[in-house]
């Protein structure tokens, strides 16, 4: 009863923005991302009823409060569905920075979900476990079924779960990330999301933007495509900044990467910028060109590259991590 697994961690493209069930994670609308590699979060989890409790520790540090309480909702979940009450001994770690906006809650509840439910012995598909990480995090359901993937909404776990679209951007798309050390409060965003004015008129678009979305991806249209998660970026800092706490998670950093990215594109390079509820940005691109706009970005803050990153895996008994 004991499991590794690792997941990558997603860059949100049509991005959700508020739960109409903040216990179980239900958004109030479809979303779309793409994971990124080789960061990754990996996870082992065993249930073992030698221990007194339930031990959850991350990057080498025991959990508590709000972190635990989300942990615990994944791995109660998994309890019932085993039928099986053992603790758990749970680690976790990440291989990039954690909480400025690069979806760390993504790949670390995906690599949860993958090695509880392995540990539990329970049989079940990328998208059924898709609805377990969505417990812990809705962004999560997506980094389990992988690469470009959309979350459909719904008020049950037959209905809300993640699937692959299939495109032939996976192989030429570069993502240059760039790093603006900003601690983020996604949750809270998301709890307040709806009291902003501008919340009703992001649902009221929204349903075209997914709609434009698939049709891009199937279409394999690498501009239309990140065009639209550039758009769908200020559209999400536009309902957050207009909330009750008027939350503005962007730095100076991040307004002068939007306006190098700007100056790029004038220059006729496919590049364009995405955030989520962060001041880190993700600047895509080609592989063609991914060298020129990494030297742009970096003389503004550090950079890391990356690609396209598959489904939440099951790893060898070699890789656990105790």
């Amino acid at each position: 009863m004991k499991a590794t697994a690792k997941a990558h961690p997603i860059q949100g493209l049509i991005k959700y923005h508020g739960m109409r069930d903040a216990e179980r994670r239900f958004p109030y609308h479809d979303s779309i991302s793409v994971c990124t590699a080789p960061s990754h979060s990996k996870t082992t989890a065993a249930f073992d009823e030698s221990l007194d409790g339930d031990e959850i520790v991350i990057d080498g540090e025991a959990v508590d409060g709000r972190g635990r309480e989300r942990v615990e909702m994944v791995v109660d979940h998994v309890r019932e569905l085993a039928d099986i009450d053992a603790p758990v001994r749970f680690h976790s770690q990440n291989n990039f920075p954690t909480n400025i906006g690069f979806g760390s809650s993504s790949s670390g509840f995906a690599a949860a979900a993958m090695a509880l439910v392995e540990a539990a012995g329970l049989d079940m598909t990328r998208p059924e476990i898709s609805t377990v990480a969505r417990r812990g995090s809705s962004s999560a359901a997506r980094a389990v079924t992988g690469a470009f993937s959309q979350l459909d909404a719904g008020m049950n776990d037959e209905d809300c779960r993640a699937h692959r679209i299939e495109t032939d951007l996976e192989d030429d798309l570069r993502i240059v990330a760039a790093e603006v050390p900003a601690f983020k409060h996604t949750e809270a965003a998301h709890d307040e999301a709806e009291a902003s004015h501008m919340f009703e008129a992001r649902l009221a678009h929204i349903h075209q933007q997914m709609s434009d979305m698939r049709d891009a991806l199937r279409r394999g249209d690498f501009d239309e495509t990140f065009e639209l998660a550039e758009h769908d970026s200020l559209s999400l800092a536009a309902t957050t900044m207009t909330g009750p706490a008027a939350w503005v998670y962007w730095q100076p950093e991040t307004l002068e990467i939007f306006e190098t990215v700007r100056e790029l594109r004038g220059e006729g390079i496919p590049v364009y910028y995405s955030t989520d509820t962060g001041a880190s940005v993700y600047v895509n691109t080609t592989a063609e060109y991914v060298d020129r706009v990494e030297s742009a970005i970096a003389e503004l803050v550090p950079t890391r590259v990356w690609e396209v990153g598959g489904p939440a895996r099951i790893l060898d008994d070699s890789e656990a991590l105790f």
